[in-house]
């Protein structure tokens, strides 16, 4: 049995359901869409926003219909989100697999990532869920912005840690914690503890990211993203935000030249993962990654032994040991 299926199998009922309802929301009556949709469910990838989304109803109460209806928004959410990311950074490929970008343009791809955005609206519109549908809104609001700072700061590189957590509590810790908060507020826990889902969420989101900036310096990667891809995009994550602050000001300079490159050599990009090693930004970010999810784990712990728990524990140990 995979460590997924292991976490999922206090959920795994729920989760069959769910895979039910989500597939009957995404029928249409335009072909092209179909086609589509059913293109990206077959492709569709851990789900473990969904699986937040459960874990944390069944912690905090019982599961119910409105949990389906929270689990639907938070993967139209973030399938949305994918497909438009795919557009903005021109990816032909997501995890080996062809991009909706890719296969049907960037045009076709914008119009399906909206449209699944409206779906996730309406479907809480039309099932009465207003909680819902503001914690959805919120958090498009938040990834909007978090992408929006971290174009603009590209520009000129002068990213801060401060500024980096700053981007990815907005980018991808806003939509893990809409998922756990989601959950709770289905299941009509209270406000204390859906502020603890929020807390839970944002922190696992952080150690997430920086799970997924660090694979950008492991030279065994099997993500489906060339090791260097965020350095050849000229991306600032924290490994190098933090080789850069503790460098001399001599090698910071030659560094960030190579980075503000436009076409980096294969080379340059070997210097620049070198310079991060050495520098400690690998180590760094390891420890900032692993202080964020013992932090989640903490609050954690105030709950009852369960094997909901548990699964939840090990879904977040899963979040910082994954391969890919």
């Amino acid at each position: 049995m995979s460590v997924l299926n292991k976490i999922k199998e206090p959920i795994k009922e729920e989760m069959i359901e769910f895979q039910v309802y989500f597939k009957k929301l995404m029928e249409s009556k335009v072909f092209l869409l179909n086609i589509i949709t059913k293109y990206i469910i077959r492709n569709k990838g851990k789900q473990m926003r969904p699986m937040f989304v459960f874990l944390s109803a069944k912690l905090n109460g019982k599961v119910q219909h409105s949990t389906h209806v929270a689990a639907a928004m938070i993967e139209l959410l973030h399938t949305a989100s994918l497909v438009h990311d795919d557009v903005v950074d021109n990816s032909d490929k997501r995890r080996g697999v062809f991009s909706i970008k890719a296969l049907w343009k960037s045009k076709i791809a914008v119009l399906i990532g909206d449209f699944f955005l409206a779906k996730g609206l309406l479907i809480a519109v039309d099932n009465n869920e207003f909680d819902l549908l503001r914690i959805m809104s919120e958090a498009v609001q938040e990834m909007a912005e978090g992408e929006l700072i971290q174009l603009e700061k590209s520009r000129s590189l002068n990213i801060t840690e401060d500024v980096y957590f700053d981007i990815i509590r907005k980018k991808t810790a806003t939509l893990i914690s809409s998922a756990t908060v989601a959950g709770a507020k289905s299941v009509n826990a209270s406000d204390e503890l859906v502020a603890n889902m929020k807390n839970l969420g944002t922190y696992i989101g952080i150690a997430f990211q920086i799970k997924d900036d660090l694979f950008d310096y492991q030279s065994n990667s099997i993500i489906g993203k060339p090791v260097g891809n965020d350095i050849q995009e000229k991306k600032m994550t924290l490994p190098l935000i933090y080789a850069l602050e503790k460098s001399e000001k001599k090698e910071s300079k030659k560094i960030l030249k190579i980075v503000k490159k436009k076409n980096k050599s294969n080379q340059n990009i070997k210097q620049v993962i070198e310079f991060v090693k050495k520098s400690g930004g690998v180590k760094y970010s390891e420890e900032k990654m692993n202080f964020y999810k013992n932090k989640a784990i903490e609050i954690l712990n105030n709950y009852e032994q369960s094997q909901t728990k548990q699964a939840f524990t090990d879904l977040i140990n899963y979040t910082t040991s994954r391969k890919k």
